[in-house]
């Protein structure tokens, strides 16, 4: 008998926006995998501390925050290989992922090496995205709207055209982006528009409108823009 492999959605920081069924999972797991942020620590692995046990085995997958895919796809190679070694000796092994596993989730580069060899299953968390329409309380999309998620590192004329496809936007992983697209949006006639958040459901949350965002902005914020007229009118 093999183990499963599970890939855990930690939501966006805050533990009591993990699921039940998550902090079940975790604190029941043999062996914890997570990616951290090479010198920084596992921001995954800081939101379940308290459901990981003491016995548990740990597995760190140190990302480097550099340019390119390989240095990253080196150390999930590595990671998926001693995650192997568990599950063929039976222990379940659960991944750790902040926000939703599959929605821009390091947890889909470990799934795409094992899936096909051992039983997986999906716990569904909390995304960045959702976290922080709640943080402003406002809506995404609503009736028949459109919604386009947009990394920040793209150009801006991608940018600009993808966001005139929707009615509503949302713009991740600014970090140092951020004094590019309000200058972007601003030429745009969107700044009173655009809605700005950072650290969502932390206790130091910054939600506040584009205009009043900071020059500088860590890696996990995100731009909203609901250009249609509120949807509850």
């Amino acid at each position: 008998m093999t183990g499963t492999l599970y890939g855990i959605g930690t939501g966006p920081g805050d533990p009591e926006l993990v699921t039940r069924k998550a902090w079940r999972i975790v604190s029941e797991a043999q062996v914890i995998a997570y990616p951290s942020a090479e010198g920084t620590g596992s921001f995954a692995r800081s939101i379940m501390a308290e459901a990981i046990s003491p016995d548990a085995v740990e597995i760190e997958m140190p990302v480097p925050m550099v340019s390119g895919r390989a240095p990253a796809q080196s150390i999930y190679e590595s990671g998926a290989a001693t995650i192997r070694q568990h599950l063929e000796a039976g222990r379940d092994v659960a991944v750790l992922c902040e926000g939703d596993p599959l929605f821009y989730g390091s947890f889909m580069y470990v799934l795409a090496r094992l899936r096909d060899d051992f039983t997986t299953m999906v716990i569904p968390g909390v995304t960045s995205m959702t976290a922080c329409a709640s943080a402003h309380r406002q809506a995404l999309v609503a009736r028949n709207d459109t919604l386009v998620v947009i990394p920040a590192t793209l150009d801006d004329e991608t940018i600009r055209d993808r966001i005139a496809m929707a009615e509503a936007a949302v713009i991740m992983k600014l970090g140092r982006h951020l004094p590019r697209l309000k200058f972007l949006l601003d030429g745009m006639g969107l700044t009173g528009k655009a809605l700005f958040v950072s650290h969502a459901s932390l206790p130091h949350e910054n939600a506040t409108p584009l205009a009043e965002a900071p020059e500088e902005a860590p890696y996990f914020s995100m731009i909203i823009i609901y250009k249609g007229a509120d949807p509850w009118i």
